[in-house]
Formats: C-alpha cells, sequence, structure tokens
C-alpha cells in the first residue's frame, strides 16, 4: 500500500538519478512500513520514511512553472508582427 505510492512519489519528484540512495533507504521503509504489525514499530518507520521524503523533496529539481496565458499571447502576437 505505502511502496507503490512512495514509489510513485519519487518518480514525480524525479530524485532517482539525483538522489539513489536517499530514494532506495525511502523505498525500503515503505516497504517496511507495510509488513509492520506492532504499532511502535509503525510509528517509528512512518517519521523516518516523512524524514526521508522531505529530504527527497529537497533535492528535487523545480518544476517548470506553467505558461503565462497572456505571455503565450504576447509571444503569437510577436510571431504575426514579425517582432
Amino acid at each position: 500500500m505505502n511502496e507503490p505510492k512512495t514509489l510513485a512519489e519519487i518518480e514525480a519528484l524525479g530524485v532517482t538519478q539525483i538522489a539513489p540512495g536517499l530514494a532506495e533507504i525511502a523505498l525500503t521503509l515503505a516497504r517496511q512500513l507495510d509488513e509492520c504489525e506492532a504499532p511502535t514499530s509503525a510509528a517509528v518507520v512512518a517519521r523516518e520514511l516523512r524524514a526521508t521524503m522531505l529530504e527527497l523533496r529537497k533535492v528535487a529539481p523545480p518544476k517548470a512553472a506553467a505558461a503565462d496565458p497572456v505571455d503565450e499571447l504576447t509571444k503569437q502576437r510577436k510571431k504575426r508582427r514579425g517582432a
């Protein structure tokens, strides 16, 4: 349950090449969390997984900002006018 979601987030962040060790630690922790039966153990593993994911989010490359529609219109206008 947690492992596929963690993997999806790691892929969405694009950090596998940047921090492969940290990404693998996160996946291992997610697997362990899925297998935990004791609530105390699950809490400890969940806390470590959360901390690891926070570190991965910090090293993730910034997402490209969505193009502003006004900027797109300005570019099109410049093309039409030959500027």
